[in-house]
């Protein structure tokens, strides 16, 4: 397999948690910590195809800065993202496990995740030139 088919597959997967995401948010009282963890997921998966889109080993790492850090080594303007990353990152593992943290996460939390995460998939997929 080609490091293409592979970074679509790593795309795919993210598009997904976007999918679920979404989901989960138009339901009755949704749980709003699974949105905010598919959210991250997702923001996740599109750094790790584009660096494996560009030949580059994917880390079994969840910092989104860490990522941020090695696309930026691709294309500098991945910088942009850092600030969105901090917040994301932290749904990494936290939200997963009750006694990691006490998250209070509203619901208009859970929708800025989605939309961090939707700006992952922009610049990644612009920078590609894929849609």
């Amino acid at each position: 397999m080609d490091y293409k088919d592979l970074a679509k597959k790593w795309f795919n997967k993210g598009n997904n948690d976007l999918i679920a995401g979404e989901y989960i948010l138009s339901m009755p009282n949704p749980p709003v910590d699974i949105v905010c963890f598919h959210s991250q997921q997702a923001a996740e998966k599109y750094l790790k195809g584009f660096l494996t889109f560009h030949g580059r080993e994917t880390p079994k790492i969840h910092d989104l800065e860490e990522l941020i850090l090695m696309c930026e080594e691709i294309d500098s303007d991945f910088a942009e993202l850092l600030d969105t990353a901090s917040e994301l990152s932290g749904y990494a593992v936290e939200v997963r496990y009750p006694l990691e943290a006490d998250y209070n996460i509203t619901i208009e939390e859970a929708r800025q995740a989605t939309r961090d995460a939707k700006k992952f998939k922009e610049l990644v997929l612009n920078k590609l030139k894929l849609s």
